[in-house]
């Protein structure tokens, strides 16, 4: 008996936006093997003509494209907009990083040549997530591609529509019938994608439980490729820091920025505990001023709603645990009379409660005061994650103490957690990553080197170890 069809239904209105069937693993995996061979001997000139008219499609779609995001997620129509901008910057961002990283070098050596470069793994499996639904697979996709490889792509059950408008953009661009499979679905398709012998890795962005059981799954295929990106539970430290409005924006933006669903969102805030009442003051005063609606109202919001009603009721419970815990309410996470999926900011402080090590996915800030500069490292990595981090305030030594202290792969200074460039490396360590940093580093999983050394001509001799002849 085949599963029901899928179902899209938009967060801000609850009106169903997309239907379709459950696709089927296997064959997009066998379409994908059949297609390998002609992709990755393709000439790169060739490949990259595809992905470069792919670009300049997602550019030229901007504005339908930033709509379908905003209504399947529920994000602002602005945050929308912003993310198909950094879909199609990817394309020149990966090239780029194809060559500086994984491109051939050629140099002389006393035997003849030595070279390295760089071969595809073959059929790759992408899992995407909701937030982001076109720009974090996107950015797995497309260096994927360029590299040679072919891809199963799995979106989220929560935003299928974004992954067929996605599809059918590199159709339109050229891309061959086979290179890029969509199967739709929920668990099942997932584990189906990720479990099937005819893949030769997996490319996962999702929460730290189902990174951690992909890495069971592939414990007994160390010859397959595994990139996990994940959440975390990421500290901000404001320290020493005479602007407050400047501070509290940074936290504002940090932890509510795309309803707080973006993997680098602040959950801690942490502060000298003399420092605090201002900087709480500030907070909440700007928490007052964000303007939370539905993706398209005027004047724009700052947030919309969170992806689903079940999220909005899991960070309800996660809020009301925390004060049942001993958490002090300084802003309630309530839901709000706009729909199911809306929730007002949280901010709880939760100095000396004991709570567990979780990465809450919405706009739920922690407060934490402490009496020094070690009890705020201790309390900033007092985690399994290892994501990202930030500090406001402070001079350049205490910066340089924090980046050298910090158990993260994302470090900034006077920036919010959040801001991170494509141009550069993401990813992070302990339950947010296994070392495989995505954005410009995706070059790296997507290919992998072979060494050679070659001469125009055989030419040897064997100088010892010969009875005279």
């Amino acid at each position: 008996m085949s599963p029901p069809e899928l179902v899209s239904y938009e967060p801000a209105t609850g009106a169903e936006l997309w239907r379709g069937p459950h696709g089927d693993a296997g064959a997009a995996v066998a379409a994908a093997r059949s297609a390998f061979p002609a992709w990755a001997t393709a000439p790169l000139d060739a490949r990259l003509a595809i992905i470069e008219r792919y670009r300049d499609l997602v550019r030229a779609d901007a504005g339908a494209f930033a709509n379908l995001i905003a209504r399947e997620t529920g994000k602002p129509r602005w945050d929308a907009a912003a993310e198909v901008g950094s879909v199609a910057a990817k394309v020149d961002i990966s090239i780029e990083a194809y060559y500086a990283r994984t491109g051939t070098r050629v140099g002389e050596v006393a035997a003849g040549r030595q070279a390295v470069r760089h071969k595809p793994h073959g059929v790759l499996g992408v899992l995407g997530p909701y937030n982001f639904p076109a720009h974090l697979p996107n950015g797995h996709i497309v260096p994927a591609l360029i590299a040679g490889n072919t891809v199963v792509f799995k979106p989220s059950e929560l935003t299928p529509a974004v992954a067929e408008h996605m599809a059918a953009l590199w159709a339109k661009a050229g891309l061959p019938e086979g290179v890029l499979g969509v199967v739709q679905g929920a668990a099942d398709e997932g584990r189906a994608v990720a479990s099937h012998p005819g893949i030769d890795g997996l490319l996962f962005t999702g929460s730290a439980t189902t990174g951690y059981a992909l890495a069971r799954a592939f414990a007994d295929a160390p010859h397959k490729i595994l990139a996990l990106e994940m959440g975390g539970n990421n500290p901000l430290i404001v320290w020493a820091c005479a602007d407050v409005a400047a501070a509290a924006a940074i936290v504002v933006q940090s932890a509510y920025l795309s309803s707080g669903q973006r993997c680098t969102c602040a959950r801690r805030l942490i502060v000298h505990e003399a420092a605090a009442p201002a900087l709480i003051d500030a907070v909440d005063a700007l928490i007052d001023r964000l303007i939370v609606a539905e993706p398209f109202a005027d004047p724009a919001p700052f947030m919309g709603p969170v992806i689903d009603a079940r999220a909005a009721a899991r960070l309800e419970a996660a809020f009301d645990a925390m004060v049942a815990a001993g958490g002090k309410p300084i802003r309630r996470l309530a839901r709000l009379p706009q729909g199911a999926a809306f929730v007002s900011p949280g901010l709880i402080e939760t100095t000396g409660v004991d709570l567990p090590d979780e990465e809450h996915f919405g706009p739920l800030l922690r407060l934490i005061r402490v009496p020094d500069w070690d009890s705020a490292m201790h309390q900033a990595n007092a985690t399994r994650f290892g994501l990202a981090a930030s500090l406001v305030g402070g001079d350049e030594a205490l910066y340089r103490r924090f980046w050298t202290a910090s158990r993260a792969g994302i470090v900034n200074w006077n920036r919010p957690t959040s801001g991170a460039a494509s141009n550069a490396p993401f990813g992070g360590v302990g339950a947010s990553g296994n070392h495989r940093p995505a954005a410009y580093y995706a070059a790296d999983y997507c290919a992998w080197p072979v060494a050679s050394v070659e001469a125009d001509q055989p030419d040897a001799t064997i100088a010892q170890g010969l009875r005279a002849a």
